[in-house]
């Protein structure tokens, strides 16, 4: 049985597969769920997550473990390549609104799930990455200051925005939702 690698990433950008796959099981779950969630497409989103990890192996890479942990320089790295993606394609649609089109999103029975994906869709995009970097990956408001580059105080003020939208959005689920029960 082979031991843990000391320094996955360093032993990963010296080719070993083994510290590379350590690296990418311990974090490709997450980040695949926040780009997904960000993009809508699931193959944009292991396209990401697949660019920030290559990224991530590049001797010029500039992820420092003196500044941020591993986590929070990856949630970053797909983040940026999320945004530059989307504003992509905005240009290239003709700024026509980017929905959830993804066979998950089609497949969903249940309308009041339907409808919060819809709400949180339609939430501005800075408030949509605050939001689902605090309620879908539970990071914490310090780590989500860091990924987005905002003041603590800014986060906190997207993420409360968000949620009185989300709230006044789905209003009129809240008696059906309680009536399930």
């Amino acid at each position: 049985m082979r031991k843990q690698p000391e320094n996955p990433l360093r032993e990963a950008r010296q080719g070993d597969e083994a510290a590379f796959l350590l690296l990418f099981d311990e974090h490709h779950p997450p980040l695949f769920r926040f780009a997904w969630r960000l993009t809508g497409s699931m193959s944009d989103a292991e396209d990401i997550v697949q660019e920030c990890f290559l990224a991530l192996l590049k001797p010029g890479c500039s992820f420092d473990p003196a500044r941020s942990s591993m986590r929070t320089y990856l949630f970053g790295a797909v983040r940026n390549q999320a945004l530059k993606r989307l504003q992509r394609q905005e240009q290239s649609l003709a700024a026509e609104p980017i929905l959830f089109r993804t066979p998950e999103a089609e497949l969903l029975r249940d309308e009041a799930a339907r409808a919060v994906a819809s709400a949180i869709a339609a939430l501005p995009e800075t408030q949509r990455e605050v939001l689902l970097l605090a309620h879908y990956e539970q990071l914490a408001l310090a780590e989500i200051a860091q990924i987005t580059q905002l003041e603590i105080g800014a986060v906190k003020s997207r993420l409360q925005r968000a949620r009185v939208t989300l709230r006044e959005v789905l209003a009129a689920w809240a008696p059906q939702l309680e009536g399930s029960k």
